[in-house]
């Protein structure tokens, strides 16, 4: 990994959140997506836009995949990506809500090597380089050591509860709740205000590649819904669901799950 990949990541996040919050979230003018892929609205195309133009130029021999840019083979030939969402959580941010956050990262051979997650309207900026540790706002942090998961809270949206996907058709008893962006709830684990979160769902790279560093780097272990690897810049750039938690509470809730259970709950 270059050396200096983190700093331009997180000055390429603070940028994206100069731009976003020129929007008023409820006033943006925004779209439905073709086939159901959801809602995208002024400020996601112009976030995408600026880092579009700044971050391949500063890295031109990196591959690009984003959410709101069309995707294109020749980022598989490329040693390293940049894996890009420019607004994750767009429905709370067209809602007006601030709970919605810039998603930037780097992978190297399938790896994320540096990654920020950055919610610009709660000063909260979420950053990792590969061994080098997870940190908020410049002060590290750790997943939980909670280590019973029915003493534990779990951000999952409610149809991961749906017992087909459970040994013995039951979930577990924890304590569920719920934030919006998939990239915002990966950091919250890493940051230890909660102990787990779960998505049965297939999931894009763009949502979780940040989130993935983010968390190993504080401890904890971020594997897709059969306790896998997370890889990153497949040729269809989605991962067999997330499970990311402190050691204890992952292979609890891992296993958990059915390992024939289809993973089609909503995320």
């Amino acid at each position: 990994m270059p050396a200096h990949d983190l700093e331009l990541l997180i000055d390429a996040a603070r940028a994206a959140g100069k731009i976003a919050t020129r929007f008023v979230g409820g006033e943006a003018q925004r779209w439905d997506k073709p086939d159901g892929a959801g809602p995208v609205t002024e400020a996601d195309l112009a976030v995408n836009e600026m880092l579009e133009a700044e971050l391949p130029s500063a890295r031109p021999d990196y591959g690009w995949l984003s959410e709101e840019t069309e995707d294109t083979a020749e980022r598989l030939e490329r040693e390293r990506v940049f894996i890009i969402d420019p607004i994750d959580g767009t429905r709370s941010f067209a809602d007006g809500s601030r709970t919605w956050a810039h998603s930037l990262a780097i992978a190297e051979h399938g790896v994320v090597t540096a990654a920020v997650v950055y919610l610009p309207q709660r000063d909260m900026l979420f950053a990792a380089a590969r061994g080098k540790g997870a940190r908020l706002n410049d002060e590290s942090i750790h997943v939980s050591q909670t280590g019973e998961l029915g003493a534990s809270q779990i951000l999952a949206a409610r149809p991961n509860l749906e017992p087909r996907h459970w040994l013995n058709r039951e979930a577990p008893q924890f304590e569920r709740t719920y934030r919006p962006s998939l990239a915002y709830r990966m950091a919250l684990v890493a940051q230890g205000r909660f102990d787990g979160m779960l998505t049965l769902r297939p999931s894009w790279e763009w949502d979780i590649a940040a989130g993935d560093l983010i968390l190993r780097e504080a401890g904890g272990w971020s594997t897709d819904r059969h306790g896998q690897p997370l890889r990153f810049n497949n040729p269809h750039p989605k991962v067999e669901g997330v499970i990311a938690a402190g050691p204890q509470i992952h292979r609890q809730i891992k296993n958990a799950l059915d390992p024939d259970s289809s993973g089609i709950a909503p995320h």
